[in-house]
């Protein structure tokens, strides 16, 4: 959409001051970035029949493909209150819709950040989404995963481990969770398929991207963790702030050096129940260890403990729960103080 297009939207948000906050949207939407031109040769022909009693075409695999690119979707303000736009990575079996509608219904994080004043950047990562996919073992290696419903209940801490037993019985959910527990199968239609092995790819394509929109502050979830602090790496001078929200655990941080980081605002947020999951409790080891690396390194790095700052119940989709809102404004108040507001 070309800069012709001028929306004036109007919302209300209790926690920008419970009045109706007004942004005008310069500009939507979309590219694609990254990727490779890939040619197959020698695999056979075969015929397809498309429609339902159509007639059968002949369909030959051979020939020259793109693969490995990523989507992006961009809104951007005509008068953004942010100094630098906002770059929002999903985690891994996700795509940028973590950050649109929540599954309940709600607003998500892209809006509120929007009405916060920030243009907003939402990608699908290489092989996610609208970024699409490719063949394998001929362009991709290895075979797609999937996530059951049982690992993402459990995984994201919206219950304990074993708690979730079959379609047939009610998982059993934390007491206190805040996860809309009732939007639990709307939230799992947005799971898509995963790859092992793309990570070099997926982190280039970022690199891409952050080269491309140019100084920007960069929010990154899950296992969008890792691949936002190698890209800020390879890309120091595109990133203002850094905002990993529960980033993955891995032993990938200790083989960089984070000199290059001195003086970068670097905030982590961890939600609740982590200590009641032996594989949580190494992953929070490890981004512990990161946090002190970054300091050692003088970047501007603090974590934000939802549960020592009295907020509880939070899962690992806490751009989901129920106090999102609260949450994305503890962020928000962060980043006005370390100088990305206006």
């Amino acid at each position: 959409m070309n800069r012709s297009f001028i929306g004036m939207v109007a919302v209300t948000t209790s926690l920008l001051a419970a009045s109706a906050a007004a942004f005008e949207v310069e500009e939507i939407g979309s590219f694609h970035i990254g990727g490779r031109q890939v040619t197959l040769t020698g695999l056979p022909s075969k015929d397809v029949t498309f429609v339902a009693g159509g007639v059968p075409t002949r369909v030959d695999p051979n020939g020259e493909f793109f693969a490995e690119q990523m989507y992006v979707q961009f809104v951007r303000l005509a008068k953004p209150r942010a100094r630098f736009p906002l770059l929002m990575w999903h985690g891994g079996g996700l795509s940028g819709v973590t950050y649109e509608t929540k599954p309940d219904g709600k607003p998500g994080w892209q809006q509120f950040f929007l009405r916060a004043g920030h243009s907003v950047y939402v990608s699908d990562a290489v092989e996610r989404g609208r970024a699409s996919w490719a063949r394998f073992p001929e362009i991709f290696k290895s075979e797609p995963l999937f996530r059951t419903k049982k690992e993402a209940w459990e995984l994201f801490r919206i219950g304990p481990d074993g708690s979730y037993k079959d379609a047939s019985t009610k998982p059993i959910a934390h007491p206190d969770t805040r996860f809309p527990i009732e939007a639990f199968d709307q939230f799992m239609k947005q799971g898509v398929a995963r790859w092992i092995g793309t990570d070099d790819i997926t982190v280039a394509a970022y690199v891409q991207l952050l080269n491309r929109v140019g100084p920007s502050v960069l929010m990154a979830h899950s296992q969008g963790g890792p691949f936002a602090v190698e890209a800020t790496l390879k890309a120091t001078d595109r990133v203002r702030a850094l905002i990993l929200l529960e980033p993955s655990g891995s032993a990938n941080y200790g083989r960089w050096s984070f000199a290059a980081l001195k003086g970068l605002p670097v905030l982590i947020v961890y939600g609740d129940r982590w200590k009641d999951s032996p594989r949580w409790v190494k992953t929070r080891a490890t981004v512990d260890q990161l946090l002190q690396r970054l300091r050692e390194a003088e970047a501007n790095a603090e974590m934000l403990d939802l549960p020592a700052r009295g907020i509880a119940g939070n899962s690992h989709m806490f751009m989901m729960d129920t106090n999102s809102d609260q949450i994305a404004g503890l962020i928000q108040d962060w980043l006005t103080r370390v100088g990305m507001i206006r």
